[in-house]
């Protein structure tokens, strides 16, 4: 095991690392920007470096300041957390030159699955199934005419270096396609510095299935079961449960053994996630890799009892899977988490500030991930979500009342935040009987409004 890690993020997901570190064993050093200085992943590391001012360009997303800090707290690893430089194979690259290990898959691999259009055809090659779309990159809105009218509308562009909805359009017609081609270029050339886009046939009202991942650096991979993750607005998600209710045993098995072989063969390293549309018919069609930890791991984390976390520090440190996980992971009960953004729960405005009054709910099967305290400050640089609330249950019946419950006990003043809004989602008469898609959140918005 590792003497000493670095965590190259901040907020909730650095403290989750430092705590994962602790429990291992393994000192930790916290990276940190002028205006996190009394955060709590500093307070909370063994060692703590300022590596800039407040903006991320500056600082958590600087890597000679990130490296350097590594080097000068002379650590043996550096977990990068979620966002930021976690799916950068750069950062990959330099770290592997400066002799650190990075809890993560090799650059090549990050750099595959990266680019989606080069994922999608390692995983059409490996039989999982992809939605019909482009062969590659498409050069031209003429050449995106000729594509869309093999595939058949509704079609949908996306960036290939893209994510987060950024650079994406969904074409229904052949005339609107031009504008919306060069509107989705331009806006992933902004976003990525790469505009190219490729093509995918659209699914009006799929639902959002995720399988988590982890692979040792033997050539062994496991499937963690999956996730639902349909409640999301503007691609961004807002709640995940686990496991999903769409998904059979039969389905579950079946895109789990693909999968496995897939990743062992293009020598997938450590933890990840791949994300599927759902259809109607209840068929799952790839759409991406994440190749780190995700936001909503600890939903998995309840149903497995398996801490993702120290499971990618003993990964990385070269321990096989039969060593973390046992010869078979029961499925135990039903998970929820809800991401508690400081955001206005109407108009979903950012909403930085001085946190008055902060009261987290506790109790059985209720868990709280933050890094948020009474009389800390929220500032407007960063990415908004302040607390994961995940709760429970041997049913989805039991953490829903549960999720209900904390809900209803989590109080933060100073700031705007989305509990509000979770509240009157958790009351949603299809929400409850599970009758969902990723168009929830604009149904469910229209009826509020009206």
């Amino acid at each position: 095991m590792f003497r000493k890690v670095l965590i190259a993020n901040r907020g909730e997901i650095a403290l989750r690392v430092i705590n994962a570190c602790r429990e291992l064993g393994v000192r930790t050093v916290a990276v940190y920007s002028e205006a996190d200085r009394n955060s709590l992943h500093v307070r909370f590391a063994d060692e703590a470096i300022c590596i800039g001012p407040p903006r991320p360009s500056d600082s958590y997303l600087n890597v000679p300041a990130v490296i350097s800090a590594a080097e000068i707290a002379d650590v043996d690893a550096i977990h990068p957390g979620y966002g930021l430089l976690s799916e950068n194979a750069n950062f990959a690259e330099v770290c592997r030159a400066s002799n650190i290990k990075f809890i993560g898959p090799p650059p090549e691999v990050t750099r595959l699955m990266g680019e989606k259009e080069k994922a999608r055809q390692a995983m059409k090659k490996a039989k999982v199934p992809i939605l019909p779309g482009s062969d590659g990159v498409i050069a031209t809105a003429d050449e995106a005419i000729e594509v869309a009218r093999t595939i058949g509308y509704p079609v949908i562009l996306k960036a290939k270096a893209g994510g987060g909805g950024r650079g994406m359009r969904i074409v229904r017609t052949a005339e609107e396609l031009p504008n919306l081609f060069h509107a989705a270029y331009s806006e992933a050339a902004n976003a990525f510095g790469n505009g190219e886009l490729y093509m995918e046939k659209f699914i009006e009202q799929p639902r959002h299935i995720e399988f988590q991942i982890l692979a040792d650096e033997h050539g062994n991979v496991r499937t963690l079961f999956e996730r639902e993750c349909s409640i999301q607005r503007r691609h961004q998600k807002l709640i995940e449960e686990a496991p999903s209710l769409q998904v059979t045993p039969q389905l579950r098995e079946e895109i789990s053994n693909t999968l496995c072989r897939c990743l062992s063969d293009i020598g997938y390293q450590n933890a990840g996630t791949i994300e599927f549309l759902m259809d109607e018919d209840r068929k799952l069609y790839f759409i991406e890799m994440n190749t780190r930890i995700q936001v909503e791991h600890p939903v998995t984390e309840a149903i497995t009892g398996i801490d993702l976390v120290k499971a990618q520090l003993r990964i990385a440190s070269g321990e096989r899977l039969d060593q973390i996980l046992p010869p078979t992971v029961e499925l135990r009960g039903h998970a929820i988490e809800c991401r508690i953004n400081a955001e206005h729960p109407q108009k979903f405005t950012p909403s930085a500030g001085k946190i008055t009054v902060f009261n987290v709910p506790g109790g059985n099967g209720v868990r709280v991930d933050t890094a948020q305290y009474a009389e800390g400050v929220v500032p407007p640089y960063y990415d908004s979500l302040i607390a994961k609330l995940i709760t429970h249950g041997v049913d989805r019946a039991e953490a829903m009342s549960r999720m209900e419950r904390a809900l209803s006990q989590f109080v933060v003043q100073g700031i705007d935040t989305s509990i509000s809004l979770h509240q009157g989602i958790f009351q949603d008469e299809d929400f409850r009987a599970g009758n969902f898609d990723t168009k929830f959140m604009e149904r469910f918005l229209a009826k509020r409004q009206g």
